[in-house]
């Protein structure tokens, strides 16, 4: 770092967020971005409207408290309103929980790969990140986290359906490893992708939470409720946990326009909950097409798949889909592909194909 200014060593070391690629023109053929896990789907009825109503007096600071979405909220899922914590979106919230808990000299335990702020958050409060490398299906390696954990540890980071591999964690491994992890350390759920979820085993953090005081839910309006662009998200922690992230979150970050559009879809969580379905349709037909291809998908419960390449091969993979004018996302291992409009997974299944048969030529060649 430079020393012209008295800034923290730590920011030598710290990783940068990089977000998904906008995609690259191509004459004759619409851009398609699948490479940030937006919903694709149009809102739903009455969204726009309540953010247009929610605009209306944009002198006035929002409702600090965010009152009514925190009683609608607590209400549709049986809690309450104080054990309901409003951020600008699931990020907000991740980031209160590092805040509340780590700082120099304490460690936080995550699975890798998964979401990109976790090691972020980790190296912004001074802590020691210890990141426990993913089954080579993609799953959480739950006894690979409990052996990382020990006096320092002050936060777990686990995620369902995990981001980018795709897996959600089963209720008997959640239950099993709290049944292990000290009551005294925090446990975050990310389940910004739960509505997507349609495995029998997938873990129903609701339930776990009732169960477990030292569990807390994260999860956002982004994904299958369509409003990442307003940046509105949620926890559900004890009443004590809760009332400590309340004091970190910057007042007024959920803005008047997000609470109303979160409130009026929330009220419609059924049809969330269809439209999410039918994207997780589409997601294992993709799926499904991949690894006849001959690629590795590991099973996925997000709006999303990865597919495991070595880097050359995720290079070029994501190169040509861009040449295709479609955005996907390369991360360490492989690349991830949103689900998006058929046109943009049919572009991305020719690409498949192609690759595929030049991986048989190369086979047969050696």
């Amino acid at each position: 770092m430079s020393n012209r200014f008295r800034l923290r060593e730590a920011l030598s070391q710290f990783p940068p967020y990089v977000p998904g690629k906008p995609p690259v023109q191509a004459p004759g053929l619409t851009p398609f971005k699948l490479s940030s896990n937006e919903n694709h789907l149009p809102p739903l009825p009455g969204v726009l409207d309540a953010v247009t109503d929610g605009g209306q007096i944009p002198a006035n600071y929002p409702d600090p408290k965010s009152t009514k979405l925190v009683a609608d909220l607590a209400d549709h899922l049986g809690v309450e309103p104080a054990e309901v914590v409003p951020g600008a979106g699931a990020s907000e919230v991740l980031s209160a929980l590092t805040n509340i808990t780590l700082e120099a000299g304490t460690s936080v335990v995550y699975p890798w790969p998964s979401f990109e702020m976790y090691p972020i958050l980790a190296v912004a409060r001074g802590a020691e990140k210890r990141a426990v490398p993913t089954l080579p299906d993609g799953r959480h390696d739950f006894q690979g986290l409990l052996s990382e954990i020990d006096q320092t540890t002050r936060l777990v980071l686990l995620c369902s359906p995990n981001n980018p591999t795709g897996p959600a964690i089963t209720s008997e491994e959640l239950d099993g490893f709290l049944a292990e992890v000290p009551a005294d350390v925090i446990v975050a759920l990310d389940e910004a992708y739960f509505e997507f979820a349609t495995g029998a085993e997938a873990v129903d953090g609701l339930a776990a939470y009732r169960k477990h005081p030292n569990l807390v839910l994260v999860r956002t309006f982004s994904k299958a409720h369509g409003l990442a662009g307003l940046r509105v998200g949620y926890g559900v922690a004890d009443e004590t946990i809760a009332t400590a992230l309340r004091q970190v979150i910057a007042p007024f970050s959920v803005t008047a326009v997000a609470q109303a559009a979160a409130a009026e879809s929330l009220g419609r969580v059924g049809e969330v909950l269809v439209r999410a379905k039918q994207v997780a349709a589409d997601r294992d037909r993709f799926a499904a097409d991949l690894r006849e291809l001959g690629f590795d998908v590991p099973d996925s419960e997000g709006n999303y798949v990865w597919v495991a390449l070595d880097p050359e091969e995720a290079v070029a993979f994501e190169g040509a889909c861009a040449e295709v004018a479609v955005a996907i996302r390369r991360l360490t291992g492989g690349v991830r592909i949103s689900i998006g409009p058929d046109e943009a997974l049919d572009r991305v299944r020719t690409v498949a194909a192609t690759f595929a048969a030049e991986r048989r030529d190369r086979s047969a060649q050696a």
